[in-house]
């Protein structure tokens, strides 16, 4: 038995490295102007892959990070899509918007919060814009069960949606409760089922560990009443707590949080459980059946992470269209307004929305490597990393290698001169074995205002 309050002492403040370096390190130093130049050399021989904010909901979820506009009004919605045109039209007077499109995405918010008439306009505009999809292409929707209709489901089968991510988070009552978002087990399987009988094989249900009167007992009938759903991936998140970035959060009761060493216990127990129900771990925080791609991209060593997640679909620029949208590039980050006075009045003066960003160093570069191989396969190729980047890696990462003494010893992590490799509580613990290799990294008091904690 795993003595879990042992490793609380890892409870720090830590990236969640979606990317590297992270987006806190984004400054307005890299702007339109920037962009555009990355533009001008832009590999036409290189894919694109596409993301979508559409980031209106309802109501509030108090648990949620996301940048999201709450609102009834349907007018809202329409002049979005307007601006998103407009946004389309300038990234085209830019962007080779012939090269071929891998990946897209639609995140939110609730995009389907969107009636089907104004989804189906937004879906227009796009492949108006890229006509070369793929045939294989990766399209994607995150949904809320709660704002999904046949007629919806209609919009996204005729443009070629093949995946679909649905949130459910926790079927505890009290739960659902305490993080204002009630949502029965029935209309989670009412949404799936809808899902599966329009064709759409692969299905991503997300749950988060970590919120408000979660214990393990409830949290144990929450994965078993999420395994009956029969998805094809599990997505299951460390609650993220930063009430000092979202103030929706600071309703959430933090007295009622659970302990880190009964967080720990959680994912301990989710691992074997999917395991046991014959699901392959994935990266940190996901689970795939064994014939799942995201799976079969781990024993070919082409997993890849980025903003939306693991994904199997790597070297392509991902351009980010729609309020606070991210895009990547080779060597840099770049992220539109935040604000929607400041999105729209960029677009007014015929510019791309461009607030902040980030140019990669060559260190930013060896270091992304590093980091990511860890945060995808928990292990990472010495040898292959000295070959790539003509670096001797005891001598490059020697500060890295000292401080992963204490989980060395610890038997966290194994360390040789040709790999270093996870152990299975490690693999709990991967941000904080990663954080070794993050030169932003500040002292952890100085980092309590800028990332949630590890555990």
């Amino acid at each position: 038995m795993i003595d879990f309050n042992k490793f609380t002492k890892y409870s720090k403040p830590g990236p969640r490295y979606t990317s590297y370096p992270t987006a806190l390190e984004f400054d307005e130093k890299f702007d339109t102007n920037a962009l555009l130049a990355e533009f001008d050399k832009q590999d036409k021989k290189r894919p694109l892959s596409l993301y979508f904010h559409l980031p209106f909901c309802r109501s509030a979820c108090y648990f949620c990070g996301c940048n999201v506009v709450f609102t009834s009004k349907d007018d809202k919605k329409e002049r979005y899509i307007q601006y998103i045109e407009k946004e389309l039209k300038i990234l085209a007077s830019h962007l080779d918007t012939s090269r071929e499109v891998i990946q897209m995405h639609f995140g939110g918010g609730t995009p389907t919060f969107f009636t089907p008439e104004q989804l189906n306009h937004v879906i227009t505009l796009i492949k108006e814009t890229f006509s070369n999809f793929a045939k294989d292409a990766e399209i994607s929707c995150e949904i809320d069960p709660r704002f999904f209709t046949p007629e919806h489901m209609q919009v996204l089968k005729k443009s070629g949606f093949n995946r679909i991510s649905f949130g459910v988070q926790d079927f505890d009552p009290k739960v659902q409760e305490a993080v204002h978002r009630i949502q029965p087990y029935d209309v989670t399987k009412a949404a799936i089922d809808l899902a599966r009988s329009n064709g759409i094989e692969s299905v991503n249900v997300d749950l988060i560990y970590g919120l408000p009167y979660q214990t393990f007992d409830t949290f144990k009938k929450t994965l078993q009443m999420a395994r009956s759903l029969d998805a094809d991936r599990f997505a299951v998140f460390n609650y993220a707590h930063v009430p000092w970035l979202k103030k929706t959060m600071r309703k959430i009761d933090e007295t009622t949080l659970p302990h880190p060493s009964v967080k720990l216990e959680i994912l301990k127990y989710t691992i074997d459980y999917f395991t046991s129900e014959g699901y392959k771990m994935v990266g940190m925080d996901h689970f795939a059946k064994p014939e799942d791609e995201l799976f079969k991209a781990i024993e070919k060593g082409e997993l890849h992470r980025n903003f939306q997640g693991y994904t199997t679909k790597g070297g392509a620029d991902l351009i980010g269209v729609g309020l606070t949208s991210i895009g990547e590039g080779k060597d840099y980050y770049v992220q539109n307004y935040k604000d929607m006075k400041s999105y729209e009045a960029a677009i007014d003066e015929g510019r791309l929305p461009v607030e902040r960003g980030i140019k990669l160093t060559e260190d930013d570069i060896i270091r992304n490597a590093v980091i990511m191989e860890l945060m995808s396969n928990f292990k990472l190729n010495i040898p292959k990393v000295e070959k790539e980047f003509g670096i001797i890696f005891k001598e490059y990462f020697s500060d890295a290698l000292a401080s992963l003494k204490e989980f060395e010893d610890a038997d966290i992590v194994t360390i040789t001169d040709k790999e270093i490799k996870a152990s299975p509580t490690g693999e709990m613990l991967i941000r904080n074995i990663s954080m070794a290799f993050d030169a932003y990294m500040l002292p952890t008091d100085e980092n309590k205002k800028r990332f949630s904690k590890t555990i």
